[in-house]
C-alpha cells in the first residue's frame, strides 16, 4: 500500500498524513520477571521540568508515549517551536514514541451538527466549529511540526483530547482521520495537575504506589505551571517503586489500550 502525504489523500484513505499506523512502537527494557506492563504517557504542558523528567526516564531505561501539542512553555516559546527541536530529537533517539494531542490544545465542548464539533480555547473567549477536514488538520499539525524536526520519529495512529474530554462527534471524526482516542485508566492519573496544597507530593506518591496495577495507562506532563510543588520531585521515587513491584514500562501499542 502506498502511503499518502497530503491531507486530502489521507482523508480519502482514512488516514492522517504523518500519523503512521504501520510504525512499530519501541518497547521498554523489561526485567526478567514482569508482573505486568504499565504504559506511561506524557502530555506537553508547561515543560518546566522536562529535562529533569527526561533524565529520570533515561536512567531507568523507560520509554514512554509522548502526546504533543504546541503549548506555551516556561521559556516564553511553545513546545513545538524550533527551540525545542533538540529536546524532541533526543527523546526520539531514546526510543520514545509520539502521538497527537491537538495543535492548539483547546477543548471539545459539543457537537452542534453531524460532522461538526465545537472547539473552545481554555478559559473561554475564542471558539470555532471544526468540520471533518478541519479536525483532521488540527490533529495532524503537531505531527507535521514534529516530523520537520525529527523526520524518523515513530508516530502512533492515536490522539488524546486536551483534558481527556471528548464528544461522540470528535471521536467519530477523528476515527475518520485514522486516529483512535487514547485516554488513561482509573488509577493512571498521577495527579501532577492537582493543587499541591491539597495534594502534596508525598500523598501522591503513596496513592500512586498503592493503587497502580498491571495494564494501567498513566498520564503526566513535562511540568505543570500551576503546581507549586513540582511533581518531578517524586517522579524518580515513583518509577523506582513501580519497577521494584515488578512492573514493566512499555510504549502504547499501535491500536492503543482500552480505558
Amino acid at each position: 500500500m502506498r502511503r499518502r502525504g497530503l491531507l486530502g489523500a489521507g482523508l480519502a484513505a482514512g488516514l492522517t498524513p504523518g500519523l503512521d499506523p504501520w510504525a512499530a512502537p519501541a518497547r521498554a527494557q523489561a526485567p526478567s520477571r514482569c508482573a505486568g506492563p504499565i504504559y506511561l504517557t506524557i502530555d506537553t504542558g508547561w515543560s518546566r521540568e522536562a529535562e529533569q523528567i527526561a533524565a529520570i526516564l533515561a536512567r531507568h531505561r523507560i520509554r514512554a508515549t509522548l502526546f504533543i501539542a504546541d503549548e506555551p512553555t516556561f521559556r516564553g516559546d511553545t513546545t513545538l517551536s524550533d527551540a525545542w527541536a533538540p529536546f524532541w530529537r533526543a527523546r526520539a533517539a531514546e526510543g520514545h514514541v509520539f502521538a497527537s494531542h491537538t495543535w492548539r490544545h483547546w477543548y471539545f465542548r459539543g457537537d452542534p451538527a453531524p460532522g461538526q464539533v465545537s472547539y473552545v480555547r481554555r478559559g473561554g473567549g475564542a471558539q470555532e466549529v471544526l468540520d471533518q477536514q478541519a479536525l483532521c488538520a488540527e490533529l495532524d499539525r503537531p505531527v507535521v511540526a514534529l516530523r520537520r524536526m525529527v523526520p524518523d520519529a515513530v508516530v502512533l495512529p492515536l490522539w488524546r483530547a486536551p483534558g481527556g474530554i471528548t464528544t461522540p462527534g470528535a471521536v467519530r471524526m477523528a476515527s475518520a482521520c485514522g486516529l483512535r482516542h487514547q485516554g488513561w485508566t482509573r488509577n493512571g492519573f498521577l495527579g501532577d495537575e492537582l493543587d499541591a496544597a491539597q495534594h502534596p507530593n508525598a500523598a501522591l506518591l503513596r496513592r500512586n504506589l498503592a493503587n497502580i496495577r498491571a495494564g494501567e495507562v498513566l498520564v503526566m506532563h513535562w511540568g505543570v505551571r500551576s503546581r507549586r510543588e513540582p511533581f518531578a520531585g517524586i517522579f524518580e521515587e515513583l518509577v523506582s517503586g513501580l519497577i521494584a513491584r515488578g512492573f514493566c514500562f512499555e510504549t502504547l501499542p499501535v491500536g492503543g489500550i482500552g480505558t
